[in-house]
């Protein structure tokens, strides 16, 4: 059993980073309706690099900003995801690196993310249950607790 005082608390959307896919600073929805989490990518294009599946993915990291973008990674799976409105759609899945925080007390983990175009959603990445376990507890009414980009 997890104790929960030993838990960080964080807002309902906090600025992270995916430090091995070099995006330095991206605003998360932290979506405890989400199992795993999701990351924007507008582009995908599947690639081998020494005989393994790899995916080279064009993001906007900034909201509002389309400056482009583009990083690669190992292929982990393609699964299906129902989103909330119910769609379900077949979507690429890579394992990456999360930095939580900007400090000295940022944290980082390892966690799946699934990839699809979230153009016309508020935030470019969601960060799911599975991310937070164990991890951390959501505060709803707050915001950005684990700091923001200088």
């Amino acid at each position: 059993m997890i104790n929960e005082q030993q838990l960080k608390i964080t807002g309902w959307r906090e600025w992270l980073s995916l430090p091995d896919l070099g995006i330095s600073a991206i605003k998360a929805k932290v979506d405890t309706g989400a199992k795993t989490s999701c990351l924007h990518a507008f582009h995908i294009e599947p690639f081998d690099k020494d005989g393994e599946n790899w995916l080279r993915i064009w993001v906007h990291p900034i909201q509002d900003d389309l400056t482009e973008q583009v990083v690669e990674a190992p292929i982990l799976e393609q699964r299906a995801v129902t989103d909330s409105g119910g769609h379900t759609e077949i979507r690429y899945v890579i394992r990456t690196r999360v930095r939580v925080g900007f400090g000295p007390e940022a944290e980082e983990f390892y966690a799946e993310f699934t990839l699809t175009n979230r153009d016309t959603m508020k935030f470019r990445m969601l960060l799911g249950r599975q991310a937070l376990n164990g991890r951390y507890l959501v505060n709803p009414e707050a915001s950005y607790l684990q700091g923001k980009p200088a």
